[in-house]
């Protein structure tokens, strides 16, 4: 509807801007908020005697990123303690890596066991 005499546009305020006098204002305190960091929980394989230590070393390797000299002494400590931490992880990370390496002990044929524990 085009605006004419009956219907002027609204005139800015006059006068200098009044100080606010903290009528209907909103005051919100910031509050230091306190994030503690998520839960670890550490991967750990336990021995058998059947699962092949090239195949524990391996998936070592491959799901854990150690390298050859690292998977070997964790493979030899689940051989003679008969458990062995691979790597300690946040909870949701941690369950990836066990199903991983089950699923391929499973798929090899292997009957290795790995669980996760909270630190």
């Amino acid at each position: 509807m085009p605006r004419n005499a009956m219907n002027p546009p609204p005139s800015p305020p006059s006068g200098p801007p009044r100080p606010d006098d903290g009528q209907g204002s909103v005051v919100a305190e910031r509050q230091a908020s306190r994030v503690e960091p998520p839960r670890m929980y550490q991967v750990v394989m336990l021995n058998d005697d059947f699962t092949p230590m090239e195949f524990v070393v391996m998936v070592l390797q491959e799901f854990f990123h150690r390298d050859l000299e690292t998977a070997t002494h964790i493979m030899l400590k689940i051989h003679h303690e008969g458990r062995g931490v691979c790597g300690v992880y946040t909870k949701d990370v941690a369950a990836t890596k066990v199903e991983m390496v089950l699923a391929a002990a499973r798929r090899a044929g292997h009957p290795l066991q790995c669980i996760m524990e909270a630190t």
